[in-house]
């Protein structure tokens, strides 16, 4: 299928609608250990703005301090735009946590 020329409109594939949020998101990779502001966030995963290099594919060590307390988690990054920020998804996140973002997001 040739996108381009596509007459398709685009699938969205988000299943969670995105909060523009913005929090500090402390990280550790293979070799990279930082920190990251959020853009935006939802129950299934955020954007974060970061020069670091971490491409598609890259499993993180999360931790966002929200709402009085600390998730932490597991998240894998799915979209990168190098030298701007990268799209990352929640892997394994508790019901408590997910919970626990949501009710945030609505308190904001």
């Amino acid at each position: 299928m040739n996108f381009v020329n596509s007459q398709e409109p685009f699938e969205e594939r988000r299943r969670f609608e995105r909060s523009r949020l913005i929090i500090d998101v402390f990280y550790n990779g293979d070799d990279l250990t930082g920190v990251a502001s959020t853009q935006d966030i939802s129950p299934g995963g955020f954007y974060m703005n970061t020069q670091a290099e971490l491409p598609e594919g890259s499993v993180l060590t999360l931790r966002l301090p929200l709402a009085g307390r600390d998730v932490v988690c597991n998240g894998e990054v799915v979209y990168s735009n190098p030298g701007r920020g990268v799209g990352v998804t929640f892997q394994g996140l508790s019901e408590e946590d997910r919970a626990h973002i949501e009710s945030a997001l609505k308190q904001q």
